[in-house]
Protein backbone atom coordinates (compact mmCIF):
# COMPACT_ATOMS: atom_id res chain seq x y z
CA UNK A 1 0.00 0.00 0.00
CA UNK A 2 3.14 2.62 0.32
CA UNK A 3 5.74 3.28 -1.67
CA UNK A 4 9.11 5.07 0.10
CA UNK A 5 11.53 6.54 -2.28
CA UNK A 6 14.31 8.98 -1.87
CA UNK A 7 16.97 7.83 0.18
CA UNK A 8 20.34 7.39 -1.09
CA UNK A 9 24.16 8.94 0.03
CA UNK A 10 24.64 11.88 1.55
CA UNK A 11 27.67 13.74 2.80
CA UNK A 12 27.21 15.20 6.09
CA UNK A 13 25.32 18.30 6.47
CA UNK A 14 23.55 17.30 3.31
CA UNK A 15 19.67 17.22 2.40
CA UNK A 16 17.13 14.54 1.63
CA UNK A 17 13.46 14.38 1.02
CA UNK A 18 11.98 10.93 0.99
CA UNK A 19 8.26 10.62 -0.26
CA UNK A 20 5.98 7.79 0.41
CA UNK A 21 3.32 7.47 -1.95
CA UNK A 22 -0.05 5.84 -1.02
CA UNK A 23 -0.91 4.35 -3.56
CA UNK A 24 -4.13 2.19 -3.66
CA UNK A 25 -5.92 4.21 -1.00
CA UNK A 26 -8.53 6.19 -1.82
CA UNK A 27 -8.64 9.85 -1.14
CA UNK A 28 -10.82 10.17 1.50
CA UNK A 29 -9.34 7.62 3.69
CA UNK A 30 -5.80 9.45 3.13
CA UNK A 31 -7.79 12.48 4.67
CA UNK A 32 -8.22 10.72 7.86
CA UNK A 33 -4.97 8.85 8.14
CA UNK A 34 -1.77 9.42 10.59
CA UNK A 35 1.56 9.31 8.65
CA UNK A 36 4.81 8.59 10.57
CA UNK A 37 8.54 8.07 9.15
CA UNK A 38 10.33 6.04 11.19
CA UNK A 39 14.23 5.09 11.02
CA UNK A 40 16.25 1.95 11.91
CA UNK A 41 19.68 1.69 12.29
CA UNK A 42 21.46 -1.68 11.77
CA UNK A 43 21.05 -3.97 15.20
CA UNK A 44 18.68 -1.28 17.05
CA UNK A 45 15.19 -0.89 17.24
CA UNK A 46 12.92 0.87 14.82
CA UNK A 47 12.12 4.39 16.29
CA UNK A 48 10.23 6.97 15.25
CA UNK A 49 11.00 10.41 13.44
CA UNK A 50 7.83 12.30 12.81
CA UNK A 51 3.88 11.80 11.93
CA UNK A 52 1.39 14.35 10.49
CA UNK A 53 -2.08 13.91 11.13
CA UNK A 54 -5.17 14.54 9.23
CA UNK A 55 -5.38 18.03 10.41
CA UNK A 56 -1.47 18.30 9.90
CA UNK A 57 -0.63 18.35 13.67
CA UNK A 58 3.17 17.31 13.58
CA UNK A 59 5.56 15.32 15.63
CA UNK A 60 9.08 14.93 16.08
CA UNK A 61 11.63 13.04 17.69
CA UNK A 62 13.87 15.55 19.66
CA UNK A 63 17.01 14.19 17.62
CA UNK A 64 15.72 15.81 14.91
CA UNK A 65 13.90 18.82 15.81
CA UNK A 66 14.65 21.73 13.17
CA UNK A 67 16.26 19.54 10.74
CA UNK A 68 13.39 17.55 9.72
CA UNK A 69 10.18 18.37 8.30
CA UNK A 70 7.13 16.36 7.20
CA UNK A 71 3.82 17.30 5.16
CA UNK A 72 1.16 16.11 3.36
CA UNK A 73 -0.47 16.50 -0.23
CA UNK A 74 -3.67 14.74 -0.20
CA UNK A 75 -4.35 15.66 -3.77
CA UNK A 76 -0.82 13.27 -5.03
CA UNK A 77 -1.73 11.08 -1.80
CA UNK A 78 2.04 11.99 -0.93
CA UNK A 79 3.94 12.10 2.66
CA UNK A 80 7.39 13.69 2.54
CA UNK A 81 9.82 14.19 5.69
CA UNK A 82 12.46 17.15 4.62
CA UNK A 83 15.43 16.11 6.13
CA UNK A 84 18.27 18.83 6.17
CA UNK A 85 21.60 19.22 8.13
CA UNK A 86 22.31 15.77 7.85
CA UNK A 87 24.63 13.88 10.46
CA UNK A 88 26.10 10.64 10.27
CA UNK A 89 24.16 9.04 12.62
CA UNK A 90 21.04 9.73 10.60
CA UNK A 91 22.07 6.65 9.06
CA UNK A 92 19.37 3.80 8.62
CA UNK A 93 16.65 2.58 6.83
CA UNK A 94 13.15 4.86 7.11
CA UNK A 95 9.86 3.32 6.78
CA UNK A 96 6.20 5.52 6.35
CA UNK A 97 3.55 3.90 8.39
CA UNK A 98 -0.20 4.53 7.81
CA UNK A 99 -2.30 4.62 10.70
CA UNK A 100 -6.19 4.62 10.63
CA UNK A 101 -8.85 3.42 12.45
CA UNK A 102 -6.50 1.62 14.51
CA UNK A 103 -4.94 -0.45 11.30
CA UNK A 104 -1.19 -0.04 10.60
CA UNK A 105 0.05 -0.22 6.88
CA UNK A 106 4.31 0.14 6.33
CA UNK A 107 6.59 1.00 3.20
CA UNK A 108 9.48 -1.35 2.44
CA UNK A 109 11.52 1.37 3.63
CA UNK A 110 14.18 3.46 2.13
CA UNK A 111 18.43 3.60 2.65
CA UNK A 112 19.91 6.67 3.98
CA UNK A 113 23.14 7.10 4.28
CA UNK A 114 25.48 9.93 5.49
CA UNK A 115 28.79 10.30 5.34
CA UNK A 116 31.53 12.00 7.40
Amino acid sequence: QLQASGGGLVQAGGSLRLSCKAARMITSTFWGTTFAWYRQVSGQQRESVASIGPDRDTNYADFVQGRFTISRDSSRKMTYLQMSSLKPEDTGVYYCKATNGGQEYWGQGTQVTVSS
